[in-house]
């Protein structure tokens, strides 16, 4: 299971690479607008990832952020892409939200886990 994770992350993160850098026409749109769309993408690029390198989930996170703003700046040097500092706050704050989930998923569990095995 933890391949077919890690694999979906970066299948998602790949998606969103091209979706941020890759030409307008052909980014997916939604009824969410610019911002809810950026928090939907993110979010789950940060449960993902959460999901997938649990071990090292802070280190990962920082690391998220790192490329989130690298990919924000990429923007200035793609056509009819505009990078800007709004974007950059959403995509690392639902990221890192994305995170978070991840953690307390992982803690639920835990403690369902825990608790099956007191009651068997």
């Amino acid at each position: 299971m933890p391949i077919f994770v890690r694999f979906f992350a970066w299948l998602l993160a790949a998606a969103v690479t091209f979706a941020t850098l890759g030409p307008p026409g052909l980014r997916p749109h939604s009824d969410l607008g610019q911002d809810g769309e950026h928090a939907l993408a993110f979010i789950l690029v940060g449960l993902a990832f959460g999901l997938a390198y649990r071990n090292r989930r802070w280190a990962v996170a920082a690391f998220a952020v790192v490329l989130i703003g690298a990919l924000e700046l990429m923007q200035f040097w793609a056509p009819g892409r505009h990078a800007r500092l709004e974007d950059f706050l959403v995509d690392a704050g639902t990221a890192c939200i994305g995170f978070a989930l991840a953690a307390v998923a992982d803690w639920i569990m835990a403690r369902f886990r825990a608790s099956s095995a007191l009651t068997n």
